[in-house]
């Protein structure tokens, strides 16, 4: 029986000499028939060299020269072999357009003076923009607000060490010396023509007045306003823009305020009425209401028009016959009195206190040393037949004057000081009806006038150019009303005003970023 073929049991036949000498005849035949091949078909022995290497390298002649017409030939393959790679990886030429549409490269230019875009401008200038511009002012605005691009959305992002800020540090300053050009940032200053504001709910959003408001003050520290009105209310509210939160609200018995102002420290209330000698203290620290029914060395039949002095804790009462009296808080005594010609209609005082600003009906103005109740100078409105409103800057720099024909000029106090016929700086006649309102914003870079004769009577002036905001008031609905009083928060940020509906609408100056 045979037995089965199984390869564990096949044993390996040894390698013998006659096995080497018959591989390397068969080496010898393959070389020759490679040598025939190459004599007839160089460009096929170099296209195997290329792909498959030489057919005679083995590792005992490495170093056999290669004649020099096939050295030539094979450089020849090569440089073939690589213009065609070459031309694979270029991309295809892009064909040009048989035809092209001048309108589709123009610009599309967006109309910049609609309230709803107004505040992305930076000047009277842009009066429009391009698409891809005010793209660009849309997401630099968002970034600002958002304080800049969070770091989880910048693509590609990574960890910053220490040494990556040290230079990225030093490239930012080699770039800075190697450029040239405007490397001024911009600048702080409120910019002419389009005033950057928003609307938020009124002042007195949580309890509106019954009637008329005759008075509205921002507090002079605190985020608080005050205003009054002829129900006979004095309401405080916390202002933030938003909810306007009330506070406290104190009402007088039959007694129609006509004015009502913080004190200096602000700590108490003062409020006149339309009628009567008497007036009312509400002391805010203590919530009591003390009211003053005789004033020592007083002879006016009523108490109406008052300003309160920003030093030494005292009014100055407006009273009949061109008189001014300034009486003390602490005493309730009149301490000193000074007189003009003719009526007084409005006054003001500087911010440290120490000059008087008298406007007379008459159109004549009156300077005043608070202190000595001596008269400086005086001089007439430039073009004003009767006064009716006064201001000054809160810099000491400027003076406005209100008519009766609604003409606002404005003054250098310097030049009012120094000559008795000062020339204004410039006469605003944008108002129709009679000035009866002039305020001026902290910074003295914003002039307020209204009048309180006809509806939306208010206009804003940027001082530096001279030049009236061209959005203010641009609402799609009435909001102002008669305007009878106007103020600005202490650093400018909020712009309120008293109307005649018992509202007091709120704006928000975007420009200004404190309260």
């Amino acid at each position: 029986m045979a037995r089965p073929h199984n390869k564990k049991n096949e044993q390996k036949r040894p390698f013998t000499s006659k096995d080497r000498s018959t591989e390397a005849w068969q080496r010898r035949k393959n070389c020759k028939r490679l040598a025939e091949l190459s004599e007839n078909e160089p460009a096929v022995q170099q296209l195997e060299e290329l792909v498959f290497g030489h057919a005679y390298s083995t590792l005992e002649d490495e170093d056999v020269e290669v004649p020099p017409q096939q050295k030539k030939e094979k450089q020849a393959v090569l440089a073939q072999s690589d213009d065609e790679s070459e031309a694979r990886l270029r991309p295809p030429p892009t064909k040009k357009a048989a035809w092209i549409d001048e309108d589709d490269y123009l610009e599309e230019e967006v109309d910049m003076k609609h309230p709803f875009r107004s505040y992305l401008t930076r000047g009277e200038a842009e009066s429009s923009m391009t698409k891809e511009k005010l793209r660009h002012r849309m997401k630099d605005q968002f970034q600002k607000a958002m304080g800049g691009a969070p770091a989880w959305a910048v693509s590609g992002a990574t960890k910053v060490t220490k040494d990556d800020e040290e230079e990225e540090e030093e490239d930012d300053e080699d770039d800075l010396l190697r450029r040239t050009g405007n490397l001024v940032g911009s600048s702080d200053q409120l910019s002419s023509g389009i005033l950057r504001m928003k609307k938020c709910p009124s002042t007195n959003v949580a309890r509106p007045s019954d009637d008329s408001l005759t008075s509205l003050q921002f507090h002079p520290s605190a985020q608080v306003a005050l205003t009054a009105g002829l129900d006979g209310a004095l309401s405080l509210f916390q202002v933030d823009g938003k909810t306007n939160g009330q506070i406290q609200s104190i009402h007088l018995d039959r007694f129609p305020v006509h004015k009502a102002r913080f004190t200096r420290e602000g700590d108490a209330v003062v409020a006149t009425g339309l009628r009567n000698k008497m007036f009312y203290v509400y002391d805010m620290m203590e919530g009591r209401v003390m009211p003053v029914p005789h004033v020592r060395g007083l002879r006016e039949s009523r108490v109406k028009e008052f300003c309160v002095c920003p030093e030494g804790g005292a009014l100055l009462l407006t009273g009949s016959r061109g008189y001014l009296h300034r009486l003390t808080l602490k005493t309730k005594e009149v301490v000193s009195s000074m007189k003009i010609n003719g009526e007084v209609v409005d006054v003001a005082l500087s911010a440290d206190g120490s000059k008087v600003f008298v406007h007379s009906e008459d159109g004549e103005v009156y300077v005043w040393d608070a202190r000595s109740s001596r008269c400086l100078c005086k001089f007439f409105d430039d073009g004003c037949v009767a006064g009716t409103a006064i201001a000054a800057s809160p810099d000491g720099h400027y003076l406005a004057c209100g008519s009766r024909s609604g003409v606002v000029n404005l003054y250098r106090q310097e030049a009012c000081l120094n000559s008795a016929n000062p020339k204004p700086l410039k006469a605003f006649m944008n108002l129709v009806t009679p000035a009866s309102a002039l305020a001026f914003n902290p910074s003295s870079e914003i002039l307020a006038m209204a009048s309180r004769h006809e509806d939306e009577a208010v206009k804003l002036v940027h001082l530096a150019s001279a030049t009236v905001f061209s959005n203010f008031p641009i609402f799609k609905s009435k909001v102002l009303y008669r305007t009878s009083c106007m103020d600005f928060s202490p650093h400018g940020g909020f712009f309120s005003l008293a109307n005649n509906k018992g509202y007091a609408p709120l704006f928000r100056l975007l420009h200004y970023k404190s309260f």
